[in-house]
């Protein structure tokens, strides 16, 4: 392996892993001796996988029991054992999903067999004794959509020497949902996604070390919901001592009080023709539905339906606390560990495209537009579930965001729709940086390649979902996403990010050792730098202060409940 030329790149490993590398120990291959594949043996059976450019994947392993008939709404189970080879060469089937966020995931599909994983390591030896840190990778869309066969995790495992597993989790209301009479049953209800992903990660404790992996050194980090999911695993309590490191890679959002959500599911049981009640027979009912019925009643490809939580997670009681993430986090009542948090500068260019990528025909954002979104600024709830808006807001948006100073209405949009998201996030890293590491960034590369088809006037700049292409190579959202290959200077960004990425999977510290170029976040020094600038073609720093008054934090702090 060649030096890179940053510092970021950099990693404060052991010197028993230097030792072993400059002997070649890490290019032995992870294996039994197979012709046709890496072969490895998991507590619940053998599995062969596949060489690619120095890259063991192995595909589509099955992590839990398939969740269908009486398993419908339950904890994940554990899957039965085999003797006979698994061949893992084919991602497995995708879960059940119909809003597709535009070209975002798909296709639609109503798959409830689909709780499978997929391990990328280096082509190592794994009897060497140094182990390779971990990454668990959870993919997002909404917590209704998405799939772990976007996310080819091969350069995070080739560059930075760490081993990637991305999975499948439930989704929608076969991910997410509560109803008194199935809540009532004993087990742990509603966050089913929540539960598949803590099922991965014992998984991981298990079976790990069988392809290069240290148990004991695990991240798990994902972007949109993904982030929103890891959050929710740094704050539950049956989380804890299954990961050391999270990343939060755009948003940090509220789940819904339990309340809700049972209302929700229980207008949800009457739509589909099980009644109103809290009984077995209603249970016994919902579970009889078939995975079609479930999918015509949680939405369009255009969006959720009505009995769809805003964010997915639930305020349960057992799987997370029965209270907000904020106050959690300010009662100390989480995982305790380094935490990587940060947002793109034009988050919302992406819901915006999905608006127009379902219009027809297409017609740029307007003047009426911005009217109307400012106009609807009166007692409404903010989007994703971070408050709602007081008497007066429409005036002070207008005052603050004057359409006059943007080139376009839809450049307007993206600000005011933006800038609550990035203070929402702000303020968690400054709720989680009173007590544990924080590494702060803003992705503001506005070049980032765009997988949307080209539609007139919109411009998607440093968009949300636009990092993803810069860790995971091509990423390009689902089948119908436009495949980019990044640029030299693209290119040098990614590599980059890698470093970061990996570097924090080794030490918890994106830098690998020291305080730069990436700096630990200190908000309570509000003028020193401590926020990375993620663009091109230098990565920078500013300080919490300008990153406040870029977004209009102190209007959004006064005007939003987080």
């Amino acid at each position: 392996m060649t030096k890179n030329r940053l510092k970021l790149s950099m990693r404060s490993v052991s010197s028993a892993f230097i030792v072993a590398l400059a002997a070649g120990a890490f290019l032995m291959p992870l294996r039994a001796e197979a012709a046709s594949g890496p072969l490895v043996q998991t507590q619940e059976g053998p599995v062969q996988g596949f060489l690619k450019n120095g890259v063991a994947e192995f595909l589509g392993i099955p992590y839990a029991a398939p969740p269908v008939g009486n398993l419908r709404w339950r904890p994940p189970e554990k899957h039965a054992s085999w003797t006979k080879v698994l061949q893992a060469t084919a991602y497995g089937p995708t879960c059940a999903q119909i809003t597709e966020l535009g070209v975002f995931a798909g296709p639609p599909n109503n798959n409830e067999d689909c709780l499978y994983l997929n391990v990328f390591s280096p082509d190592v030896n794994p009897a060497d004794k140094e182990k390779l840190p971990v990454i668990v990778w959870i993919h997002g869309g909404g917590n209704v959509d998405g799939e772990s066969n976007d996310y080819d995790a091969s350069k995070l495992a080739a560059q930075g020497h760490t081993v990637v597993v991305t999975l499948n989790y439930r989704l929608g209301l076969l991910g997410f949902f509560a109803h008194p009479a199935i809540d009532q049953e004993g087990h742990l209800f509603g966050n089913y996604g929540i539960l598949d992903q803590q099922f991965v990660l014992k998984w991981v404790q298990r079976n790990i070390a069988s392809f290069g992996g240290d148990r004991n050194n695990v991240t798990v980090g994902g972007q949109s919901a993904g982030s929103e999911d890891t959050e929710s695993n740094v704050i539950s309590p049956l989380a804890k001592g299954l990961f050391n490191h999270a990343i939060l890679q755009s948003v940090t959002l509220e789940p819904s009080p339990l309340a809700t959500a049972e209302s929700l599911g229980t207008a949800f049981a009457v739509a589909a023709g099980c009644g109103s009640g809290a009984t077995p027979n209603v249970a016994a009912c919902l579970r009889k539905l078939s995975a079609a019925q479930i999918m015509s009643l949680e939405g369009t490809p255009q969006g959720s339906g009505p009995y769809v939580n805003a964010t997915g997670m639930i305020e349960d009681g057992q799987i997370l606390p029965s209270e907000t993430y904020v106050d959690a986090i300010k009662n100390g009542q989480f995982n305790h560990m380094p935490i990587m948090s940060g947002t793109t500068e034009d988050e919302w260019t992406f819901l915006l495209a999905i608006e127009e990528y379902f219009e027809k025909p297409r017609v740029p954002f307007s003047a009426a537009n911005y009217t109307a979104q400012v106009n609807s600024y009166t007692g409404s709830e903010v989007p994703y579930g971070i408050g709602t808006y007081p008497s007066g807001t429409p005036a002070k948006v207008k005052a603050l965001y004057p359409l006059g100073s943007f080139t376009t209405p839809e450049l307007a949009l993206d600000r005011i729709l933006t800038d609550p998201i990035e203070c929402e996030q702000r303020n968690t890293n400054r709720l989680f940086a009173s007590q544990v590491p924080v590494y702060a960034y803003e992705f503001d590369d506005r070049t980032a390649p765009s997988y949307y088809p080209a539609m007139p006037g919109l411009q998607m700049l440093a968009y949300h979902t636009g990092d993803i292409q810069y860790l995971f190579p091509l990423y390009h959202g689902g089948p119908l996403g436009v495949v980019h290959q990044l640029n030299a200077q693209q290119e040098k960004l990614s590599d980059e990010l890698v470093a970061a990425w990996t570097n924090f999977a080794w030490t918890g510290n994106p830098n690998g050792q020291g305080n730069g170029p990436w700096p630990l976040y200190t908000p309570q020094k509000p003028n020193v730098p401590s926020i990375l600038s993620q663009n091109s073609p230098v990565l920078t720093n500013f300080t919490d202060a300008q990153f406040s008054a870029a977004h209009q934090c102190k209007f959004w702090d006064s005007t939003l409940t987080y």
